[in-house]
């Protein structure tokens, strides 16, 4: 049985692929895992660079969706599809170093971790412009207040967490950023690691400031509610 499923949602990303699985195999090299790349419909020739890597790496699976449907959307048919029980994630345009995958991972198998569900990145010495950087940090100081989830940056593509737990969160589009307060909601413990950015290689976002501002704004208000209607009983069985 599969051990680790690493989950790459990605889109047009024909420049950054390639030496993002090269970095994972690095990584991860002695250890049992699968990585499964999620195509959102690229229509730049990312298809094609991962077909020729299929034919030589048995651990490479993709998955390609016919009409773009969003990162969380990607993540979340990655997962499913998944055949390890701890999952992982990074995002597809390089800016996630694979090098830290490891250091994700490890506090899910420690001993005693039955009761940690997400390890979340938090990149330090973020590689991004002056403006998505404000952005960036403006949301998630609004977020943490509104959701008191602990997490000083949800956007880091970066994260590990067990998979028989993410499958029963509620899906919704941009869940990803909302991991932290959404696996705390199920009653699970939330680990907080440090790591590495790096600038993006090639190719460009394929997300605004404004973007992300107005469909955050939405987002927030609907996992308040979520974490607010939670369920709060938990039976237990009754023995003989």
């Amino acid at each position: 049985m599969t051990d680790i499923s690493i989950v790459i949602p990605a889109r047009n990303e024909a420049e950054n692929i390639a030496t993002l699985l090269e970095g994972i195999e690095a990584a991860l090299a002695g250890r049992d895992f699968e990585v499964i790349v999620v195509d959102d419909a690229s229509d730049d020739g990312m298809a094609d660079i991962l077909k020729v890597r299929m034919a030589r790496a048995p651990r490479l699976r993709v998955l390609r969706n016919d009409r773009a449907g969003g990162q969380s959307a990607a993540v979340h048919s990655g997962v499913r599809a998944a055949k390890g029980t701890i999952c992982a994630t990074l995002d597809g345009d390089g800016q996630n170093p694979p090098e830290e995958l490891p250091k994700l991972i490890a506090p899910l198998l420690m001993p005693g971790a039955d009761k940690i569900g997400l390890v979340a990145g938090q990149r330090v010495d973020r590689q991004d412009t002056w403006s998505k950087k404000f952005a960036s940090r403006f949301a998630n100081g609004v977020r943490a207040v509104v959701l008191k989830d602990g997490t000083r940056d949800t956007g880091c593509g970066l994260k590990a967490f067990r998979r028989a737990a993410f499958m029963d969160l509620p899906y919704f589009d941009h869940m990803h950023r909302y991991l932290p307060a959404l696996f705390a909601r199920d009653g699970w413990g939330v680990a907080h690691v440090d790591v590495s950015h790096r600038a993006r290689g090639g190719g460009r976002s394929h997300y605004s400031n404004l973007q992300r501002g107005l469909v955050g704004a939405v987002d927030l208000l609907g996992v308040a509610w979520l974490i607010r209607r939670r369920k709060k009983s938990r039976p237990n069985e009754v023995t003989r």
